[in-house]
């Protein structure tokens, strides 16, 4: 979240240069702001959006949100309003980005709730930093030293959320075997597990772990992501080999949704997940 053990979620995660239509669209929208004299801090409160947002936008690594003229125009004006929803329209992807790209930024940063079933690496959000060093290392074709800082640096920049966004629920559910497996050798799984055990104890954040053996369970279909908007509807996120695709359809979502309920009757609940990984850490 593009695939999230990458980071399908920021154009900078995916490794690929700034398009030059969100460059342009960041400095108009930068200088219609300052006209104003308003701050990024104080501007963005009035169109409901964090300043480390704004500055996103205006730096051209984020798409920006559909009604962002909309909320602009009582700020700066009908004028600014006017020439950011013709700029929009003009924006586009550079090729080998999927069209639900722009679509999950939106979701993501805005999001009431976040749930994500994980069972091949760890969530990008609960990656610690040598662990998701070691995943962007590890990707074939092999990518430049820059390219894996770039990725890195973007990676890291999205876990903000867990904190920023205090008012929204973070659930995670993890395989076992996923942390087992040693991914980047003992030290690295110790700092990952140290990570997850704080990410666990924040208060908007539920973190589940699947036991390796059970005789049920409802993620056979494989790894999905689920997003509640602030109109309270949930959408769907899954990802395979170098593709993803965002779900809207109401019964995939809704069929996501079931799946995503039972496994967290299956998962060990939380001070068993933690004790879990607090005895995996002791055994490295």
């Amino acid at each position: 979240m593009g695939r999230d053990d990458g980071e399908g979620c920021d154009v900078t995660g995916a490794g690929l240069e700034l398009s030059e239509g969100l460059q342009v669209f960041g400095a108009v929208l930068k200088s219609f702001r300052q006209a104003a004299h308003l701050t990024q801090e104080s501007f963005a409160p009035k169109v409901r959006y964090s300043a480390h947002y704004i500055a996103k936008i205006e730096q051209g690594k984020r798409f920006p949100p559909c009604d962002l003229p909309e909320r602009v125009e009582p700020v700066l004006g009908e004028t600014a309003a006017s020439v950011l929803k013709a700029a929009a329209k003009k924006l586009s992807r550079r090729s080998g980005l999927a069209s639900w790209f722009q679509h999950w930024v939106e979701i993501e940063e805005e999001a009431l709730t976040l749930c994500a079933y994980e069972c091949r690496v760890v969530p990008g959000l609960l990656q610690a930093e040598p662990y998701a060093r070691k995943v962007l290392e590890s990707h074939l074709p092999p990518v430049t030293d820059e390219q894996v800082e770039t990725r890195l640096t973007a990676r890291l920049d999205r876990q903000r959320l867990l904190n920023e966004r205090q008012n929204t629920s973070f659930g995670f559910i993890i395989e076992q075997a996923v942390i087992e497996r040693g991914f980047g050798g003992p030290e690295v799984t110790r700092r990952l597990i140290d990570h997850l055990l704080a990410c666990a104890r924040l208060r908007n954040v539920e973190l589940l772990v699947m036991p390796t053996r059970g005789v049920e369970h409802a993620g056979v279909y494989g790894p999905m992501y689920l997003a509640e908007t602030r109109a309270h509807e949930w959408v769907g996120y899954v990802e395979s080999q170098e593709t993803s695709l965002l779900i809207t359809d109401r019964n995939q979502v809704s069929g996501m949704l079931q799946r995503y309920g039972r496994m967290r009757s299956q998962a060990l609940d939380p001070e068993a997940s933690m004790s879990l990984l607090e005895h995996m850490r002791g055994a490295l």
